[in-house]
């Protein structure tokens, strides 16, 4: 074998397949081994465990695409921890939402629901929603909010912001 690019030059070696070899790791497909350093955790509570990391890996996806964390373009620390946050808030809140919601829609389709949701000043002081669909109307279920009430005075709209609990003064948005 020339060592500077792979090739083999000249051999008296015969190439053969194994099929001992083959037939001994067949026994094996279709299960995979977990290595860990828990000795005293149940096999059901590392599998359990295991079979959750798909949650952490999605995490990272929603951050890394809906979330847009990266790239980043602040300078100093502060407004980079700041900005990391405000993203891992954002995360807890869309996987808040996403359990409300019964896990029903993705904190992507969330996301994307929500980003469409507007309203438009259609005179002195009333207001237009002008999108709802499936998700704002679970939303409304699970929150109390009304997105297909379609026109709203800013009072309205102002006091479902202000608001953290139900409170017979103000309309329910």
């Amino acid at each position: 074998m020339d060592k500077n690019t792979g090739e083999i030059i000249e051999t008296s070696d015969i190439l053969s397949i194994n099929y001992g070899r083959i037939a001994e790791e067949e026994q094996y497909d279709g299960y995979y081994a977990i290595v860990t350093s828990e000795l005293d955790d149940s096999d059901e509570h590392i599998i359990d465990t295991y079979r959750g990391l798909w949650r952490i890996e999605e995490s990272f996806k929603i951050t890394k695409s809906v979330l847009h964390t990266r790239p980043i373009y602040l300078q100093t620390n502060e407004h980079i921890n700041a900005h990391m946050l405000i993203c891992f808030l954002a995360l807890l809140i869309g996987r808040i939402v996403e359990k409300r919601l019964g896990g029903k829609y993705s904190v992507q389709r969330i996301s994307e629901t929500l980003q469409k949701v507007a309203c438009s000043n259609i005179g002195q002081n009333i207001w237009l929603f002008d999108h709802t669909d499936a998700i704002t109307d679970d939303i409304n279920l699970a929150f109390g909010t009304d997105f297909g009430r379609r026109q709203v005075s800013l009072q309205d709209i102002k006091c479902n912001f202000s608001q953290s609990k139900r409170d017979s003064t103000c309309l329910q948005l």
